[in-house]
């Protein structure tokens, strides 16, 4: 369990831990590691279900957050599994438009 600022405790298990920490399902703690640049990795379970609400997994960013995609699978014949890598930005210009997108 984490005690204090979550900023500084992510940044020192990063510093102190070797391996993955991973958070699971929390939205909010996802939103802020990411906008602090905290995350090297998303894993993602897309469900075949539409709910019709709900709370985003993103939201707004100061700049850029570049993922790129390095694993697909099929869980349970109808869930997806993603998994997403941070990459550094560079001249990409997909980043600014969607051109790229859905092909």
């Amino acid at each position: 369990m984490l005690t204090g600022d979550l900023l500084d405790e992510a940044t020192r298990l990063r510093r102190e831990l070797e391996g993955d920490i991973v958070v699971p399902a929390s939205a909010s703690i996802a939103r802020a590691l990411i906008e602090h640049d905290l995350v090297d990795e998303l894993r993602l379970k897309v469900f075949p279900i539409v709910l019709g609400a709900g709370e985003r997994l993103f939201g707004p960013t100061t700049t850029a957050k570049p993922f790129r995609l390095v694993d697909v699978a099929t869980l349970d014949g109808d869930t997806t599994y993603l998994r997403y890598e941070r990459r550094p930005i560079g001249n990409d210009k997909r980043l600014a438009t969607d051109e790229g997108v859905g092909r």
